[in-house]
């Protein structure tokens, strides 16, 4: 069911590769939406990478980079 308190606020990236043999980009939307279901469905985000496969990419790493710059507060 839904999540309360705080947790429900809580920012997401899910990444996902639109040829990842393994977890076929299918699976990820629909996990990304039983996520909104639990989740301020604003805060929840799903990114595909073309051609990407069951691994990562400069292009994904940059989006995390952002998402956790834009999420966290910095370290001194």
């Amino acid at each position: 069911g839904p999540i309360s308190g705080v947790n429900k606020d809580i920012a997401v990236l899910q990444c996902h590769g639109d040829c990842d043999p393994l977890v076929p980009v299918m699976f990820g939307s629909l996990t990304v939406e039983k996520l909104k279901t639990m989740i301020n469905p604003a805060n929840v985000t799903f990114k595909t990478y073309s051609g990407m496969m069951h691994s990562s990419s400069l292009e994904e790493m940059m989006d995390v980079k952002q998402f956790i710059d834009k999420h966290l507060p910095p370290v001194d």
